[in-house]
């Protein structure tokens, strides 16, 4: 973050200083945390559902924060702001327009119902070989998150990547208005959030919110294979690149093929300015389903302005960073673990399974956690997962809690089907169930609980600790 005194940040947030120096630097980054503060740093105070972080102000003071952004007085120096959050989001549009103004940086934003962290995380080690990057940790794709990332951002930054999420409408658009992006992506429109949606249409309308958050001029990056994607094209500002597996696709896939751990190699094809390339690829990341996000980290690399060479070696180099996201653990005891537990909604829940069965095994177990955020569709969508995990030869299907019965109803009487209460009993059942041979994947919403079985099932520390 570039150095900032109390005076400027108060007049960023709109905020009134109290019993600090105006005139005090701000000379380190800015937390919600108060146990990541240090020297010179802000502490911004966000009441959460769990723990209020005001209640937090003066362990970040002794920790060396120069103020504490608040929405009521404390104990020290403070900004005294109406909302903290709304405050985060000012202070880093602020931030980053100072930054735009005093150097080169690029912005790219991505969105789309599945795959945005794995793409941003490509799309981060990509164009890392052309220039200082900065990329959200884990998930930061909200109206915290975001914030949090642009605010990370130094003058030497050359591209700033970041996550967008959407669960509900005008959420993307708000993300936008903090940080006006030079290229944005949209991977897919999904059965995400429908929740907080209702329709699939609201869903894309939602999504479509990032190509109207694009500065004059930016660029659109759109997955050509997905209709309600492509049709985003007519609200772009400027340029528009369109990737998917088509002939029509400006940045294309052909000659797909799978290793025998479903890793995928194919040839890219780009033309960028008339001017024509092929190149071949070969990914780490596991799954058919990662052609598509490395089509969309190609588009944006090459709107942003990279040779296509330089981009099909960068995606062959790129490996998985955030965790849970389909990474592959060979046990001692001759169990694969294919965990891909992170979070779940109906198309990602197919993108894993379709992993799953092409990756060899003797036998292939599924625990298939609860979609949460799913609204009417719920038991539908699970009774289709489980019909899909049928289909598509899943040996052993493992789905605990509410939504288990549903996942059952949907596989039918033709695979051995499991319905524990709960995680706990599941981790239970997994004992005594697995064997050498065995490929194990596991899916769920974050708030079903499975990635605690998944840290379980290969000794991560604190593993299903508490179920």
């Amino acid at each position: 973050m570039i150095q900032l005194t109390v005076a400027q940040l108060a007049q960023a947030v709109g905020g009134r200083a109290v019993g600090v120096d105006p005139q005090q630097l701000v000379t380190s980054g800015v937390v919600t945390d108060s146990r990541l503060a240090e020297p010179g740093s802000v502490f911004v105070a966000v009441r959460g559902e769990r723990t209020d972080g005001h209640d937090h102000a003066a362990a970040a003071l002794a920790a060396g924060a120069v103020v504490v952004v608040a929405e009521r007085p404390v104990e020290g120096p403070h900004v005294l702001v109406t909302d903290s959050v709304v405050a985060l989001g000012e202070l880093a549009r602020e931030v980053l327009r100072r930054l735009r103004a005093e150097g080169s940086l690029e912005v790219v934003g991505l969105t789309g119902s599945v795959g945005k962290t794995t793409t941003k995380d490509v799309l981060a080690q990509v164009l890392a070989h052309a220039g200082p990057t900065v990329a959200p940790r884990e998930s930061f794709n909200n109206e915290i998150g975001l914030p949090l990332t642009v605010l990370s951002a130094t003058r030497e930054t050359r591209y700033l990547v970041l996550e967008m999420g959407a669960s509900g409408p005008g959420h993307i658009d708000y993300l936008t208005r903090i940080a006006p992006l030079d290229v944005a992506v949209v991977l897919v429109v999904g059965h995400a959030h429908m929740g907080g949606f209702g329709t699939i249409d609201a869903v894309a309308h939602a999504k479509a919110e990032i190509v109207a958050g694009l500065r004059d001029g930016g660029t659109a990056v759109l997955n050509a294979d997905d209709p309600r994607v492509r049709a985003m094209a007519a609200a772009a500002p400027g340029r528009v690149i369109l990737f998917g597996r088509g002939e029509d696709a400006d940045v294309r896939a052909t000659d797909v093929t799978l290793d025998e751990q479903a890793r995928p190699s194919f040839v890219l094809h780009t033309d960028s300015s008339g001017a024509r390339s092929r190149h071949e690829v070969s990914l780490a990341l596991h799954g058919e389903h990662q052609v598509s996000n490395a089509l969309a980290v190609a588009g944006a690399a090459l709107a942003l302005g990279l040779d296509a060479g330089a981009v099909a070696r960068g995606l062959s180099r790129a490996d998985r960073v955030s965790a849970h996201r389909m990474a592959v653990t060979h046990r001692p005891d001759g169990v694969v673990v294919l965990d891909d537990a992170y979070n779940a909604n109906p198309d990602s829940m197919a993108a894993a399974l379709r992993a799953a069965v092409a990756m060899p095994a003797q036998r292939r177990v599924a625990v298939l956690g609860r979609m949460l955020e799913l609204g009417e569709e719920s038991e539908r969508a699970h009774e289709d997962v489980g019909r899909l995990a049928a289909a598509l030869g899943i040996d052993v299907l493992v789905a605990p809690g509410i939504t288990g019965e549903q996942v059952r109803r949907g596989a039918g009487t033709g695979v051995e089907v499991h319905t524990p209460a709960d995680v706990g009993a599941a981790a239970e059942l997994l004992d005594g169930l697995l064997r050498a041979g065995d490929l194990v994947l596991l899916k769920g919403s974050n708030g079903s609980g499975v990635w605690r079985l998944a840290e379980r099932l290969v000794g991560e520390p604190g593993g299903g600790a508490q179920w």
